[in-house]
């Protein structure tokens, strides 16, 4: 039984062909949702970092008493501890309903596929671990790919295939003025 599209839907191509899903967003045509991206995404970063290593030294202190009462093996964990609340805090913040972390909220951003579809969980790992490998072993300057290009994507966001633009009600906002 085929199931067929509500009358005033055209029925959907599911397709994992990378040629049959256009960039979701035109940076000519649709110009609100980049406008003033980049500077609010150093501002969502700074945020992040610092609800990160929040988290990270209460994972610390919790660490170190848990070591108390193992005999010291729980502090074979320390060095653990940051990545795995990074990699955790974009995963569940990014695939959230908002696809985007909490800096991210603050600052009106949303982060999308290339072609439009929210965040999962695993590509938003994925993204978090392309950020960091890509910064430590190629400097920030793989940063100052972003001012160059028409999306204003990094080098981790065009390996990932995603794109940060702004949230609907501040493309709105921009549309508006």
């Amino acid at each position: 039984m085929a199931i067929e599209p509500a009358p005033n839907q055209a029925p959907r191509d599911v397709s994992f062909e990378a040629a049959d899903k256009p960039h979701a967003y035109d940076p000519v045509t649709q110009s609100e949702y980049f406008e003033g991206v980049l500077g609010r995404r150093v501002m969502a970063f700074i945020i992040d970092v610092v609800i990160i290593f929040a988290l990270t030294i209460l994972a610390y202190v919790f660490l170190l008493v848990a070591g108390i009462f193992t005999l010291g093996l729980a502090w074979l964990l320390f060095g653990l501890a940051f990545p795995v609340i990074a990699l955790t805090y974009n995963a569940i913040t990014l695939s959230g309903p908002q696809s985007a972390t909490i800096g991210m909220r603050a600052t009106d951003l949303q982060m999308r596929t290339w072609y439009g579809a929210p965040m999962y969980a695993l590509l938003a790992a994925f993204h978090a671990v392309l950020y960091y490998v890509s910064v430590v072993f190629l400097t920030p300057f793989v940063l100052l790919i972003a001012p160059f290009n028409a999306r204003k994507r990094c080098l981790h966001d065009f390996l990932a295939g995603t794109v940060v633009i702004n949230s609907d009600e501040r493309a709105d906002l921009y549309r508006r003025l």
